[in-house]
């Protein structure tokens, strides 16, 4: 219904070719997030199903588990990419202090992207093991590696789970749904 004062009719009023722009506009930015660490990849790609199902209703083919799937899909990713610097460290033969450093350096990391997020958790676990570990610095520098190398396998899984919940969506809208 078209409101005099607006001069918009709402979420009715729009089209299903609109509806998909929006749509795909998300997905692909999301996407775009799951490697450039500037943008919220995921919860893009959960706003995008948000953001179809508001535009056409019942009529969209987003289903409530729909989005149970996409959160769950999130929250994996999310804990892995946080997890991913301090077990590639342990995994490099770091100790316990040297995961918790990547740990610790990954989340001081946030605040300098995107550089952060690759010299946040090798500083930390490198600084770690050296001043609590008492580590040699040639096995704190291995720790270290071993925390970035983990950030970056990290960011592959994020994209993997991305294009995961991306296909999720699609398939639903235009199979299941």
């Amino acid at each position: 219904m078209w409101d005099a004062i607006t001069g918009w009719g709402g979420w009715d009023e729009v089209g299903t070719g609109a509806a998909w722009a929006v749509t795909a506009g998300l997905v692909v930015a999301g996407l775009a997030g799951c490697v450039l660490p500037v943008l919220p990849g995921h919860v893009l790609i959960l706003l995008a199903a948000a953001a179809h199902r508001l535009m056409l209703g019942s009529d969209s083919g987003v289903e409530w588990w729909t989005f149970a799937v996409l959160v769950a899909l999130l929250t994996i990713s999310q804990v892995f990419e946080i997890v991913s610097g301090a077990a590639g460290a342990r995994w490099f033969g770091g100790t316990g202090w040297g995961s918790a450093g990547a740990l610790v350096g990954g989340v001081a990391g946030l605040f300098f992207m995107p550089v952060g997020l690759f010299v946040g958790p090798l500083a930390g676990a490198i600084l770690f093991e050296l001043a609590f570990a008492r580590k040699e610095m040639r096995p704190a520098t291995v720790s270290g590696v071993g925390s970035a190398i983990g950030v970056v396998a990290g960011l592959v899984v994020k994209l993997v789970v991305g294009v995961a919940m991306s296909l999720w969506l699609l398939i639903d809208i235009l199979w299941i749904g």
